[in-house]
């Protein structure tokens, strides 16, 4: 069965989309999912299912979401396989000693045409970034709160992101070893 890492964009933000993470394990132990393991409240779930396709398994959580919880957030789904090698391919490893200021964006589909020129326009002096596949990567030491690429990537980018930093997305990785 594989292992699968579930985020959702925007749950328990702001007083919007609540969600307790308690009822979400249930919800997907009730779609068959095993092993259920959720981390911090910004919706992350580490789990196994039987479903073999993200698009397919994506499509069930938010259904079941809509249906049990009013609300239905972006959903993306990533194999363990894929989450260790975005890990891995990493491209900053010199900043994972501050995981706060490393951040992982992880985008809904790979971009078509991204705005490289854009997004060359707006980092700090001590930002750094790289996009590598489905996967954007932003180092921002003085903070991603204060960083106009982290504010306008997504636009740039083209597509849909949820980002984590990376504390997040090493614990996450961890989660899915466990199991």
């Amino acid at each position: 069965m594989p292992t699968w890492i579930v985020l959702l964009r925007g749950v328990n933000v702001g007083g919007k989309g609540k969600l307790p993470m308690k009822a979400w394990a249930a919800d997907l132990a009730e779609l068959g999912c095993e092993e259920v393991r959720t981390y911090i409240q910004s919706g992350n779930a580490v789990l196994r299912s039987s479903q073999r396709s993200a698009g397919r398994l994506q499509a069930a959580i938010g259904e079941q979401l809509e249906e049990r919880h009013g609300f239905r957030p972006a959903v993306q789904a990533y194999s363990a396989d894929q989450w260790a090698d975005a890990i891995d391919d990493n491209p900053f490893p010199d900043a994972v000693d501050d995981p706060k200021s490393l951040h992982a964006y992880f985008l809904a589909a790979k971009p078509k045409a991204p705005d490289m020129d854009g997004l060359s326009r707006l980092p700090a002096p001590s930002e750094r970034y790289h996009l590598a596949g489905r996967v954007f990567y932003l180092h921002a030491p003085d903070g991603v709160g204060r960083s106009r690429l982290a504010a306008r990537a997504e636009k740039l980018l083209g597509v849909e992101v949820t980002a984590r930093n990376w504390r997040t997305v090493a614990e996450l990785g961890r989660l899915a070893e466990e199991i």
